[in-house]
């Protein structure tokens, strides 16, 4: 009875050290583990953050220069279609061109504002380019209406200002016109409006290269080319040999005439001398 009564007194006490043991080591055991966790999750969480805004990053990276590259390689808008005439003069001086077409009431004024007072029988006088300055306006002779105008004005401006050229196409009703003056020479003219109005100088190599076909005076189109409409192809063709002598309008963007005026103003025709 006394050995079992002092084993029942001692067992209990090994017991209660081993669970206090075990749990002294245990608390430790879950802090560690809980921190471990935390800053497992903590740089999951930071990794995952970083990966967000490095591809955050990249998008907009692409989002800004691929419009830019798109825009870079899209064509710029042009000027117009096709003036229906113009002038082009071999001088870099709008005010020198000014003076000798005697134009009065001029002003400074953008491509949008000079082009569309070009509508209303004003001239406008591009900014050079090229070494050309471009002249557009109704208020330009139309040869089908007056030959002679038109062989005054530029004979006039080409003896104050050397080489200047007309140049005129009506699609509508066919008529064209394309004119080469230095120094006060006509090397070239040929007019069609109906019948043939004007004809002057040899036939070009850049005529003959686009394929133009022009008559003499009083020829009748039909015995020569019966199946044919040589006059249409020459009006659809002004602006292309325009850029084999000088420069075709239709050629042209935003890009040469960015930030850049011109003059406009009314013409007081010029007589020939």
């Amino acid at each position: 009875m006394k050995l079992s009564g002092v084993s029942l007194a001692i067992l209990p006490q090994p017991l209660s050290t081993v669970s206090e043991f075990k749990g002294g080591e245990l608390l430790p055991f879950l802090l560690l583990s809980l921190l471990a966790v935390t800053l497992l999750m903590g740089m999951m969480c930071l990794f995952f953050v970083l990966r967000f805004r490095r591809s955050k990053s990249l998008k907009g990276s692409q989002s800004t220069s691929q419009p830019r590259l798109s825009e870079a390689r899209k064509p710029k808008p042009l000027l117009f279609d096709s003036p229906n005439r113009w002038l082009a003069v071999r001088n870099s001086n709008p005010e020198a061109v000014e003076v000798a077409l005697g134009l009065h009431k001029v002003m400074a004024c953008s491509w949008e504002q000079g082009m569309a007072e070009a509508q209303d029988s004003k001239l406008f006088l591009s900014p050079p380019i090229n070494g050309w300055i471009l002249v557009f306006g109704l208020g330009l002779p139309d040869p089908s209406d007056d030959v002679d105008e038109t062989f005054k004005l530029v004979l006039s401006a080409s003896r104050r200002l050397g080489q200047v050229q007309f140049f005129s196409a009506n699609r509508v009703i066919n008529s064209h016109a394309w004119v080469q003056a230095d120094h006060g020479r006509i090397l070239r003219a040929y007019a069609w409006s109906g019948t043939t109005l004007w004809n002057q100088g040899a036939f070009t190599t850049a005529e003959a290269e686009l394929g133009l076909t022009c008559f003499e005076y009083a020829e009748a189109i039909s015995q020569k080319l019966p199946q044919h409409e040589p006059h249409r192809g020459n009006a659809e063709k002004v602006p292309l040999l325009a850029g084999r002598w000088s420069l075709d309008p239709t050629t042209l963007d935003e890009s040469a005439i960015y930030h850049r005026t011109g003059i406009v103003g009314s013409l007081s025709f010029p007589k020939a001398h």
